[in-house]
C-alpha cells in the first residue's frame, strides 16, 4: 500500500504533523509513504529535514494564494497525472490548509480515497483565518474518511452535519511531536520553572494566568516562561508585571522547542477553550507535568495522566493547582509515552479503518 500524506503550510505544527505521520507510515508493514509539503515549509531547510517526495509550489502571502486559486484547473489536472502515475493507494491530510480541496479534487479525479484530519472544528476566538473555516468544512464534505484528535471535536462536526454521508468518522488521539532529547525536570537546581507555551490568543486563557498568579503571590523560587506569537494585550502586558514572569512574543523556531520544554519542570495551560493540545502531548512524552484547565477536549485528552492536573476554568482554581506544584512538586517522571509508538499506532488505525479497500469511484478514471 501506497499512502500519501500531504500538508502544504510552511510555519507551525502543519508540517511536523504530516513528517511524522509519513515516518510512521513507512514503519508499519506492507505500507510505504510519500510526504508532500511546500517548497517553503520551514521543516524543509530545519536541520535533519524529512524525506519530501512530493513538494508543490504554494504561496507566501494573499496574491499568491490567489494566483494559485486561479490556476486551480491546470494544478488539479497536473497533480492528478502525477498522483495516477505514483499508484496510491490512499492519502492522507495531515492538518486542512487553504489549498486542500485542489488536492482532494485530484485525488478524487486519480480514484484515490482521501482522509482528512481535522483539529479544530470552529475557529477560536482571536484566529486571524475565518476564510480557512469556511474552506475547511467544504474539505470535510469531500472527503472519504475524517479523523479528529478527540471526541470534542468529533461532536462539533456531527452536531454540524459536516460529515457525508459515506464518509467514516475516526476518533483518534493526537500523538506527541518528538522534538528530540529533554533532560529531566528539575535537573537545574534552581526552584520551579513553569512554561506557557503556544500562540498568545484570547483563547488560551492568559488572563486567567495573570489572575492565578496575583492570587498566588509572591513564591520565592517561583519562575515562569510565557513564550510565543502573537498580538501584544493587555494579559501580556499584566504578566510582565508579575515577579519572576517573562513574556516572550516571537515565533519560536521548531529546532527551539526542546530546549523550552527541557527549561520547564511543568507546562501550564490555562485555557478558556481547546479542542485538544500538541503541547500537552510533547510535554507528557517529556515527562513533564501538564496543569490544564477542564475545557473542550482536553478533559477527554488528560483526565487518565498521571502527569496531569486538571483545574477549573477560573483563576483561583488555576492558582490552587499551580500553588500545589510549587509546594509538592513532582520530582520523579511517570514513564514518558513513547512518541514512535503513538504515532505508528494512529498510522496503523487509518490503514485498518480509513483505507482498507477504499476507492474514490465517482471520479476514476478508465484504466487508473
Amino acid at each position: 500500500m501506497k499512502v500519501l500524506v500531504w500538508q502544504w503550510g510552511r510555519r507551525g505544527a502543519g508540517p511536523r504533523f504530516a513528517a511524522q505521520l509519513s515516518a510512521a507510515f513507512d514503519q508499519v508493514p506492507g505500507v510505504s509513504a510519500v510526504l508532500s509539503l511546500s517548497t517553503g515549509a520551514e521543516l524543509l531547510a530545519a536541520p535533519g529535514a524529512p524525506l519530501c517526495g512530493l513538494p508543490v509550489r504554494t504561496y507566501a502571502n494573499i496574491a499568491g494564494l490567489a494566483g494559485r486559486m486561479l490556476a486551480s484547473p491546470v494544478l488539479v489536472a497536473g497533480l492528478a497525472r502525477r498522483f495516477r502515475a505514483m499508484g496510491l493507494d490512499g492519502a492522507v491530510c495531515a492538518m486542512p490548509g487553504p489549498l486542500d480541496l485542489l488536492c482532494v479534487a485530484a485525488l478524487h479525479r486519480a480514484g484515490v480515497a482521501a482522509t482528512v484530519i481535522v483539529h479544530d472544528a470552529e475557529a477560536h476566538p482571536g484566529d486571524g483565518f475565518p476564510l480557512l473555516m469556511m474552506l475547511q468544512r467544504q474539505l470535510v464534505r469531500r472527503a472519504d474518511a475524517v479523523v479528529t484528535l478527540s471526541s470534542h471535536v468529533a461532536e462539533q462536526l456531527r452536531g454540524r452535519q459536516l460529515i457525508g454521508a459515506r464518509a467514516k468518522l475516526i476518533v483518534a488521539d493526537h500523538p506527541p511531536f518528538d522534538f528530540g532529547p529533554v533532560p529531566p525536570a528539575f535537573g537545574h537546581g534552581d526552584g520551579v520553572r513553569l512554561l506557557s507555551f503556544g500562540r498568545l490568543l484570547p483563547y488560551k486563557g492568559l488572563d486567567l494566568l495573570v489572575e492565578a498568579l496575583k492570587l498566588l503571590g509572591p513564591r520565592p523560587g517561583l519562575r515562569v516562561r510565557v513564550v510565543g506569537q502573537g498580538p501584544e494585550s493587555e494579559a501580556l502586558r499584566a504578566l510582565r508585571a508579575q515577579p519572576g514572569v517573562t513574556v516572550e512574543n516571537r515565533w519560536v523556531a521548531e529546532s527551539e522547542i526542546a530546549l523550552l520544554l527541557g527549561w520547564a519542570d511543568a507546562v501550564v495551560l490555562p485555557y478558556r477553550e481547546a479542542s485538544q493540545s500538541g503541547v500537552a502531548a510533547a510535554a507528557l512524552a517529556a515527562g513533564r507535568m501538564v496543569i490544564c484547565t477542564r475545557v473542550g477536549g482536553l478533559e477527554g485528552q488528560l483526565r487518565d495522566e498521571p502527569l496531569a492536573r486538571l483545574c477549573d476554568p477560573d483563576a483561583g482554581s488555576l492558582a490552587a493547582a499551580i500553588g500545589e506544584f510549587v509546594e509538592t512538586p513532582v520530582r520523579v517522571a511517570a514513564a514518558a509515552v513513547d512518541p514512535a509508538r503513538a504515532w505508528r499506532g494512529l498510522a496503523e488505525r487509518l490503514v485498518g479503518e480509513a483505507m482498507a479497500g477504499a476507492r474514490h469511484d465517482g471520479f476514476r478514471q478508465p484504466g487508473s
